[in-house]
């Protein structure tokens, strides 16, 4: 019996829902996984140092790590309506950003990839000073005054007011105002080096394990809210209804023509190395 192959993913809602099924085993034919949970930072990190067999990563992370790594067609985060938010103290404009100090999660992040891209159209003369921060500390930082602005993601779409916040800008909105794309968040990424075969096999299981998730949701509640840490389920439920969707299941000729249309602004502003032509293509 061949080894469980070493993957690192979140343990936010979408992904433990996406991974519950194979992850306990009850996709037919699927290789045996040895999870290890990290937030996407670190395995942006893990997958430069081509550290594991599959991981969860950034969009954003890919062009220095596909020579490597296929991205899978399927398991990731795209959507609609979903995109990272711009938060500060007090309701104002865009321009009001000009040269003051931002708070952002990753600078190798598909969010910051959007920030910039959205700066650069929208805040004349730019940001000031950018700010790499643990995703936990960003609202508190900007509601305490330590920072102008701040960049989240995820769940925070849901709770930022709690903290007496107002979002001064949408990136997704303006990703798809501009691009009529859907938004790339978070891909699903596999190690070329375990051969076509086993790619197209662990594809094939991702996608069996989201369509169960969907099938019989109340299977994946306890693994979901174990890693939870400390959410609410009524925000974790709207997590997965966010970033859990068709593009989950398929990236499909939309999914792929948003994140090549990502990485290819992304380059063209100097922020990611540009993409060969196939390096997209899956096996």
């Amino acid at each position: 019996m061949s080894e469980p192959l070493k993957i690192a993913y979140s343990p936010c809602p979408n992904d433990t829902f996406v991974f519950e099924a194979w992850a306990h085993g009850r996709v037919p034919g699927a290789p045996a996984l040895d999870v290890t949970f990290a937030d996407i930072d670190i395995t942006n990190g893990m997958a430069e140092r081509g550290e594991f067999d599959v991981l969860k990563v950034s969009y954003a992370v890919l062009p220095w790590v596909l020579e490597e790594y296929a991205l899978l067609p399927c398991g990731g985060a795209l959507g609609r309506g979903c995109g990272p938010l711009v938060l500060t103290r007090e309701p104002g404009e865009a321009a009001s950003l000009a040269g003051k100090t931002v708070a952002v999660p990753s600078e190798r992040s598909t969010a910051y990839l959007l920030f910039r891209l959205w700066a650069a159209a929208e805040v004349p003369g730019g940001v000031g000073e950018v700010v790499v921060l643990p995703f936990h500390e960003i609202m508190p930082a900007v509601r305490d005054g330590k920072v102008d602005a701040g960049l989240v993601i995820h769940e925070a779409r849901f709770t930022y007011r709690d903290y007496g916040l107002a979002c001064l800008a949408d990136m997704g909105q303006h990703w798809e105002a501009t691009t009529r794309l859907p938004i790339p968040l978070g891909a699903i990424i596999a190690k070329r080096s375990l051969g076509a075969a086993r790619l197209r096999e662990l594809a094939d299981a991702a996608r069996a394990s989201v369509r169960m998730a969907w099938d019989d949701p109340e299977a994946s509640r306890p693994y979901v809210l174990e890693h939870a840490q400390e959410m609410d389920p009524a925000v974790a439920d709207q997590h997965i209804g966010l970033y859990v969707n068709e593009f989950t299941a398929d990236l499909g000729e939309a999914g792929y023509a948003a994140v090549r249309g990502l990485l290819t602004r992304a380059a063209a502003e100097g922020l990611v190395p540009p993409l060969g032509p196939d390096a997209l293509a899956f096996v």
